[in-house]
């Protein structure tokens, strides 16, 4: 089966990316088409880019990007779940992104933002223009989840509503049907 990977997209103390992500990560269980895996960017804890030669030659220095290249591989498909902050992503999430090229070329990605009143669509407008550059194909629907404070309950879990589960349904099976219509574009391991 596919592997979708799910990027913690920050590591701020006090953050909610790491409920979200456990939703999306059981929205995604729930929709059977790929296996998941959880990536937190908290626990990777990859340094400011320090590779001395471009990530577009693959020419890798550093045991932490050799690690983060071999994670990042083996994923099939990705979602990236990202705070708005300052009408952008997280500056952790274009770290790790800008580490690596050729191991996103050709996959599809998701979007789940979340926030206040704009629900982070501006760093997913943001997001989805990294996103291209490095040939990944973003999927069209995404979730975006407005006032996300008043959706963590007590027990630190995400409470959805029927909203964002029906929008994370239609969004994993765009990212499902991209995997099977991009495939062929990927180059051999």
């Amino acid at each position: 089966m596919p592997v979708l990977q799910i990027v913690v997209g920050s590591t701020r103390p006090g953050r909610v990316g790491a409920p979200v992500a456990a939703w999306a990560a059981e929205q995604a269980r729930a929709h059977g088409g790929f296996d998941v895996e959880v990536l937190d960017l908290a626990e990777i804890d990859l340094p400011m880019f320090d590779e001395p030669i471009h990530p577009v030659r693959a020419q890798y220095t550093n045991d932490h990007t050799k690690r983060w290249s071999e994670t990042i591989a083996r994923g099939d498909a990705f979602v990236f779940v990202t705070p708005e902050y300052n009408g952008s992503y997280a500056g952790v999430l274009k770290n790790a992104i800008d580490f690596l090229n050729h191991e996103w070329r050709y996959k599809p990605a998701g979007i789940v933002s979340y926030g206040g009143v704009s629900a982070g669509t501006r760093a997913a407008v943001a997001l989805r223009s990294v996103l291209t550059t490095l040939r990944m194909v973003p999927a069209v629907d995404a979730v975006h989840i407005p006032f996300v404070g008043e959706k963590i309950a007590d027990d630190g879990t995400l409470v959805a509503n029927d909203v964002m589960i029906a929008a994370a349904k239609t969004m994993f099976d765009e990212i499902a049907r991209l995997r099977t219509g991009i495939a062929p574009l990927r180059p051999a391991p």
